[in-house]
């Protein structure tokens, strides 16, 4: 009895275990439970089950060897006797479990594997896969698909979840997602699962839940029309140490500069080396520096430090990933019946930093500079920063002018240096994502226009909210952050929704 009471206790907790068998008593059958038929799938509830949480036991709190119960959604650990996913199944009899990390299907507390093709869905959404003829298509056509629940949606056209005050880092995440060379290379794992990380480097966790978010965004079989980033703005906390959180309002461009830095290091990239994103977004300019007097110093001597190599203008070769532009300071002026009127500028005007003749200011803490910049070479994906907020020791003020902008055909020509005019064919640019900010600076929230390159058409998008939006309305919203898609030759008159 003993023998058998230990084969009992057993607690097969093993993954890769191919075999159960159970002995009950001397002279009777081994039974074989390998896989077989489960008389419970009847009773699985597709309307419940959700895989954007973390995958954490919900009683033991581990993320080892996690099983979601099919018939409440619910995730437990283990599965041998007395684990609690066991424990679950006899008390609720809920029967059916798959292990998330092997995407195993079991029958509890009977404890055998069940292979049947007709759970290939709930392992579809689990872990989407695409093949290169399909991210090929995928700015091809533009159907409509129907979630299980009911709704249709377009893929990539798909809300996010706001779980408190992460309406910020969603609307840069689904910006990136509308990106398609960004886009496609994270909807392959192939493309940067093998790359090499020092021991103990975290970094490499957001490259990873970038690419789960990516192809849930784009998961053409989703159980629903919306996508929650839970797991991908966990290890956004933590790679950031804290500096971004999902309770706390925070800036979409702090976030946006942060994620790019942080995302080319952890693919492997340096100054030297590219990756996707420096190969998507990088450009290069000329800044033209010249350091200033002291305002104190006498007129004599301002002109005798001028003539000095040290005040001499310098020129110096840069990268950059996206373009910052700043925003003429609002005037406070009302119209006739004493109301308020929002100022608005062309987007030419505020171009004009680049010129390569424009100079402005730059104060450090001890010393002033003039700079003035030119381009030198265009990326195929070009991102401006409009700069709205200025801080100040006491509070962050908000410019909230009106940037009139044209959705299509925006020719950077005028702003490269006379070398790089001959060399950069192609210099017009298409709108593809508008980050807009509405609201006070610490109050306000984020909202995004994205362009879907298989039909043509534009959708706004706010948390979950998605709804279709006319070009000529994008104009007059409080643009932040803009993505560009430098025009091909061959589509310079192709629809792109204007």
């Amino acid at each position: 009895m003993t023998s058998l009471k230990r084969e009992r206790d057993v607690d097969l907790d093993d993954d890769d275990e191919e075999e159960v068998v159970v002995k009950v008593g001397r002279g009777r059958a081994t039974e074989d439970r390998r896989s077989r038929h489960c008389p419970y799938l009847d009773t699985i509830n597709r309307s419940v089950l959700d895989f954007d949480f973390e995958k954490l036991c919900s009683i033991s709190l581990s993320h080892i060897n996690v099983y979601a119960c099919l018939i409440c959604g619910k995730y437990f650990q283990g599965r041998g006797l007395k684990s609690h996913a066991y424990t679950h199944s006899v008390q609720f009899t809920h029967h059916v479990f798959l292990n998330l990390h092997t995407l195993k299907f079991y029958c509890l507390p009977d404890n055998y594997e069940i292979i049947d093709s007709s759970l290939e869905d709930i392992t579809y959404v689990l872990k989407p896969t695409f093949t290169k003829q399909h991210i090929s298509a995928l700015d091809k056509q533009g159907k409509l698909y129907r979630a299980y629940d009911g709704t249709t949606y377009l893929p990539g056209i798909v809300g996010l979840n706001n779980i408190k005050a992460n309406d910020y880092a969603n609307v840069v995440l689904q910006a990136f997602s509308n990106v398609p060379p960004l886009r496609n290379y994270f909807l392959e794992e192939e493309n940067y699962r093998d790359i090499r990380r020092p021991p103990g480097d975290i970094m490499f966790l957001l490259v990873q839940r970038f690419g789960e978010l990516m192809r849930k965004l784009w998961n053409p079989r989703n159980f629903k029309a919306h996508v929650s980033p839970h797991e991908m703005l966990q290890a956004v906390v933590l790679c950031s140490k804290k500096n971004f959180q999902i309770t706390k309002q925070g800036d979409a461009v702090d976030f946006m500069t942060w994620f790019l830095n942080a995302l080319h290091g952890a693919l492997g990239g340096t100054k030297k080396k590219p990756t996707i994103l420096t190969k998507a977004f990088q450009g290069s300019m000329r800044i033209f520096s010249k350091k200033l007097p002291h305002p104190d110093l006498t007129t004599e001597e301002k002109e005798a430090l001028l003539l000095t190599d040290e005040y001499q203008e310098q020129m110096s070769e840069s990268t950059f990933l996206f373009l910052t532009l700043d925003l003429p300071t609002a005037p406070l002026y009302k119209d006739e019946k004493e109301q308020l009127i929002i100022p608005q500028v062309p987007l030419f005007n505020i171009l004009s930093k680049f010129n390569g003749n424009t100079e402005k200011e730059y104060k450090t803490y001890k010393e002033n500079f003039l700079k003035r910049f030119q381009l030198t070479k265009l990326p195929p994906y070009l991102i401006f920063c409009i700069k709205r907020f200025t801080k100040n020791n006491f509070f962050v003020e908000k410019n909230p002018t009106i940037v009139h902008f044209p959705i299509t055909n925006l020719d950077l020509k005028e702003y490269l240096t006379e070398e790089a005019q001959l060399t950069e064919k192609r210099t017009a640019y298409d709108l593809i994502a508008n980050v807009v900010h509405d609201g006070k600076p610490s109050e306000g929230a984020c909202r995004i226009h994205v362009l879907h390159h298989g039909t043509g058409k534009w959708y706004e998008m706010q948390d979950l909210q998605v709804i279709d939006i006319l070009p000529q309305m994008i104009t007059l919203s409080e643009a932040y952050i803009q993505i560009w898609k430098r025009k091909e030759t061959a589509d310079a008159n192709s629809h792109t929704g204007a």
